[in-house]
């Protein structure tokens, strides 16, 4: 008896990126450095979100596309949730905001680690709900 066994689901890769095995692992840990560095920035104030990441990115972009890449990703998000953040915290004046704030915080912690994983994998990771000011 012979089985026909599909072929596994294979992700298309986005225009331009290279095969995960292209990306060299110390490229990959860079890139997760960017997207973990913002949890590093809830020890301190809130600015540290983005501080991490920055400088990260800034420091290591031009090594490597792939860190320019997924640091540019990691403050994208990290900036578009310090705004969401903003918004949640004079939005509890409204009652509303006393449900987001707390909400918007574990997204952004749950998508940073995310971002880390993926990055750390070699996989070209775009976080959802962004607002991409740097290109």
């Amino acid at each position: 008896m012979s089985e026909h066994v599909e072929p596994a689901a294979q992700s298309e890769p986005q225009p331009g990126a290279e095969p995960k095995a292209a990306i060299p692992k110390e490229a990959r840990n860079w890139a997760m450095a960017c997207h973990m560095m913002a949890l590093v920035g809830l020890l301190g104030n809130g600015i540290g979100l983005l501080v991490g990441p920055l400088v990260v990115w800034l420091i290591k972009r031009e090594e490597h596309p792939f860190i320019d890449e997924q640091g540019k990703e990691a403050i994208n998000f990290q900036l578009t949730m310090m705004g969401a953040l903003f918004l949640s915290a004079i939005l509890i004046f409204a009652v509303i905001g006393i449900l987001l704030l707390p909400l918007v915080g574990l997204f952004t912690v749950v998508m940073a680690i995310v971002g880390g994983i993926k990055a750390a994998n070699g996989e070209h990771f775009r976080y959802p709900l962004t607002i991409r000011l740097i290109k």
